[in-house]
């Protein structure tokens, strides 16, 4: 849980300040995980700080959560292209993916349990980055992804949201 809050908080996910008046903060709990290799050995344990989305409150806490995932024609097209033309096929794995989303929406949550600031015992989370289990999280990590493809140069197709081309001339 340690190594999680320290990424949380390299992450800058959050400031505390005190609750305004006439707001409400979210809960929030832990979730555990056992990691295992592939040998079915413990690799390590994971935990997992997750807000209680399920206690948003559309415009307040959210307004839009749509976030668009790619069509499977369009992979298959993809998959028959590197076929055809012999092509290399990469792919990547964004470490804690949906923490790097930036809020717009103001949100306010519990500190984790067990780990409240001596002192600071009676001030909230002003969320800054997503988190697991908000009902934008994804939105805001598409959001972000989507905003730097586009300006490395690529154009996002009209027809799949989730597909972009490189023109060159």
């Amino acid at each position: 849980m340690q190594e999680e809050l320290e990424a949380l908080d390299r992450n800058k996910t959050w400031d505390l300040v005190t609750l305004p008046q006439g707001r409400k903060f979210i809960g929030n709990r832990w979730v555990y995980k056992i990691k295992r290799d592939g040998n079915n050995q413990v690799e390590r344990y994971r935990a997992r700080l997750v807000v209680k989305g399920y206690a948003q409150k559309e415009d307040i806490d959210f307004n839009e959560i749509f976030s668009p995932v790619v069509q499977l024609n369009t992979f298959r097209v993809v998959l028959a292209l590197c076929a055809v033309f012999d092509l290399h096929l990469e792919q990547l794995d964004v470490k804690t993916v949906f923490l790097h989303g930036d809020l717009e929406e103001e949100i306010y949550m519990l500190q984790p349990e067990g780990f409240a600031e001596i002192g600071k015992e009676n001030l909230v989370c002003r969320l800054k980055k997503s988190l697991y289990g908000l009902k934008q999280t994804p939105r805001c990590w598409y959001k972000r992804l989507d905003s730097y493809i586009v300006s490395l140069g690529y154009n996002r197709l009209s027809a799949d949201p989730c597909t972009y081309c490189l023109t060159y001339i």
